[in-house]
């Protein structure tokens, strides 16, 4: 009964493997060749500015389309337990998606004519 999961076991023991040695041999194998571009932090692509120790101010933007994103992410989470269980829901279950739906739909046009997708 075991015998069939041996091939599995050994494809991960082979991965492991591989990428422990990978790890192992890079400082050696890999060039060493460091300038002032590479030891600089990354910010995706945005050359980075110097901050005080204290942190920089963000926008209310910043938090506002964080906040929009939560929304419409729990949305997603709703509905695809709904779209799993259409069946055994009948419609009672979609009357009370098209209200859900619809209750986001109306917090999306009220942020849309207020100015909240808009990123200056």
């Amino acid at each position: 009964m075991l015998s069939t999961y041996v091939p599995i076991v050994g494809l991960f023991a082979l991965a492991a493997a591989f990428a422990l040695f990978s790890v192992a041999v890079a400082p050696f194998v890999g060039p060493r060749r460091y300038n002032r571009a590479k030891l600089e932090a990354y910010e995706c692509g945005i050359e980075p500015v110097d901050q005080p120790l204290h942190g920089g101010r963000f926008p209310v933007k910043y938090y506002l389309t964080a906040m929009l994103f939560i929304v419409f992410d729990i949305e997603i989470v709703f509905l695809y337990p709904w779209a799993v269980a259409n069946d055994a829901l009948g419609v009672f279950g979609l009357v009370e998606m098209v209200v859900f739906i619809a209750t986001v739909f109306l917090a999306y046009a009220y942020v849309w004519r207020r100015g909240g997708l808009e990123w200056d």
